[in-house]
C-alpha cells in the first residue's frame, strides 16, 4: 500500500519509510528536547509554522509517540499501549435528548461477556482532540463556504484544553492545520481548503486514525463532512474502519448523502419526463444518475456501519444551509460524553479484537460506545 499525504508534494508511507521517519523523528526530538522541538507526524508536511493564542510563532505540536506506547504490526496498523481502557460514551433518552446526569453507578461494560470494573468516570473533564476532515471533491466544492462558517462555530465551543487539526481530501489527502488551540490559526487554516477532484475517503480515514495520534490523556474523534463514496484509486473501507476502531477513535460523519440524493432524483424526474427522443439522447446522464443514487445508498450502509462501530454518529443534513447547526451539536455531544475508564480483567497482550458494551438500567436509554478495540501486543 503507497497512500499520499502531502502539503507541497506526496510522500510515499510504504511502512519501511514510515518506520524510518518515526525513529528519525524521535532521535531529533530527544536531540532538541532542550529547545523545545517537537516534528509533526511522518506522513505530512507543516504547512505553517503554529501560533500560540498570543500569536507567537512556535513548533508543530504533534508528539512523537514514546517507544512503548505504539508499534508497528504486519497489517501497518498502529495499536496503542496501555493497561487502562478509555471508553468515551454518550447516551440519550427516547426523545435524543443527551443525559448528562448519570454517575460509575448507573453503568455496566463487558468486555467480551465478562463484566469491568469501572475504575473512574467523568464528564467534560477529559480533554478532547478533534481532528476535522472535509471532502473537498466536486459533491462539496460548491459549499466549502457553508463548512468554513460551520467549522468555524465548531471550534468556538471547544474546551481550552480541547485541540483541533484540519485535513481535507479529495485526489489526494492534504494536512492543512496539525494540531493547535489557536482559534485565528485553525481559522486561517480554513481559509487554505480548496476545491479537487475525486474522493480518497477510505484513504483520509485511515491516515487521520493512525498517524494523527492524540495526547494520551486525551480522547479522539473525527468529524469528515462527506458523502462517503469512494474513487476506489486507494486502502479499502474495511481497512478505513479498522485503523479507527484500532486507534480507539470516535468517527462522526455529517454526510451530504440526503443532498446528494435530492439533487440527482430531481434531475432525473425531469429528464424520465421527457419525450422519447430526448430518453434516447440522454440515456447515458440516466443511467449515470441512476448509477449514482445505488452509490450513495450503499455508501449511506458503510458510514453507518463506520460510526456506529467508533460510537460516533451519522448525520444526514438536508442542506448545506444546516451544517453550521449540525457541527454545533456534534460539540454539545462531546462536552457531554462520559468517559469511562477500566482495567481489563484479560491481561492477554496478543493483539487480539475485544467486543465491549455498555449498558444503564434504564432501558430507554440509547447508548453509543465503540463496538471494541484492540489489545496490545507483546
Amino acid at each position: 500500500m503507497n497512500l499520499k499525504l502531502n502539503k507541497l508534494r506526496p510522500l510515499s508511507l510504504g511502512v519501511t519509510n514510515l518506520m524510518r521517519c518515526r525513529l528519525l523523528r524521535r532521535s531529533l526530538a530527544i536531540l532538541f528536547v532542550g529547545a523545545g522541538l517537537v516534528l509533526s507526524g511522518p506522513w505530512y508536511s507543516s504547512p505553517a509554522p503554529a501560533q500560540s493564542r498570543t500569536g507567537t510563532p512556535t513548533p508543530s505540536a504533534t508528539p512523537p509517540p514514546k517507544p512503548d506506547e505504539q508499534e508497528i504490526d504486519p497489517d501497518d496498523v498502529i495499536s496503542v499501549n496501555t493497561a487502562e481502557v478509555l471508553l468515551p460514551v454518550t447516551v440519550r433518552d427516547g426523545t435524543g435528548a443527551l443525559v448528562t446526569n448519570l454517575t460509575r453507578r448507573d453503568f455496566v461494560v463487558f468486555e467480551d461477556g465478562v463484566q469491568q470494573t469501572l475504575s473512574d468516570l467523568s464528564l467534560r473533564q477529559v480533554p478532547v482532540d478533534v481532528a476535522l476532515i472535509v471532502d473537498a471533491s466536486s459533491s462539496v466544492a460548491d459549499n466549502l463556504e457553508d463548512f468554513r462558517i460551520a467549522a468555524g462555530g465548531f471550534a468556538a465551543h471547544l474546551g481550552d484544553d480541547d485541540r483541533l487539526s484540519l485535513i481535507q481530501f479529495d485526489d489526494k489527502v492534504l494536512l492543512l492545520q496539525d494540531w493547535t488551540r489557536s482559534l485565528v490559526q485553525f481559522r486561517r487554516a480554513l481559509k487554505r481548503i480548496v476545491p479537487g477532484m475525486f474522493t480518497r475517503f477510505h484513504d483520509a480515514m485511515l491516515l487521520a486514525s493512525r498517524d494523527q495520534s492524540p495526547r494520551g490523556n486525551a480522547r479522539h474523534a473525527i468529524i469528515v463532512l462527506t458523502d462517503g463514496i469512494d474513487s476506489g484509486r486507494g486502502t479499502t473501507f474495511e481497512a478505513a474502519m479498522r485503523a479507527a476502531l484500532q486507534s480507539q477513535t470516535t468517527v462522526y460523519v455529517i454526510s451530504n448523502t440526503q443532498i446528494e440524493r435530492s439533487r440527482k432524483q430531481e434531475e432525473l424526474a425531469v429528464l424520465l419526463s421527457a419525450s422519447k427522443s430526448a430518453l434516447r439522447f440522454n440515456r447515458l446522464r440516466i443511467d449515470d444518475l441512476r448509477l449514482g443514487l445505488s452509490a450513495l445508498d450503499q455508501s449511506e450502509v458503510h458510514l453507518e456501519q463506520l460510526t456506529a462501530a467508533t460510537g460516533g454518529r451519522l448525520y444526514r443534513p438536508a442542506s448545506f444551509h444546516d451544517l453550521e447547526k449540525t457541527y454545533a451539536e456534534v460539540a454539545e455531544e462531546l462536552r457531554h460524553q462520559y468517559a469511562l475508564y477500566y482495567s481489563p480483567a484479560n491481561t492477554k497482550r496478543n493483539g487480539e479484537f475485544r467486543k465491549v458494551r455498555v449498558e444503564t438500567p434504564n432501558s430507554a436509554y440509547q447508548v453509543s460506545a465503540r463496538a471494541g478495540y484492540y489489545s496490545p501486543k507483546r
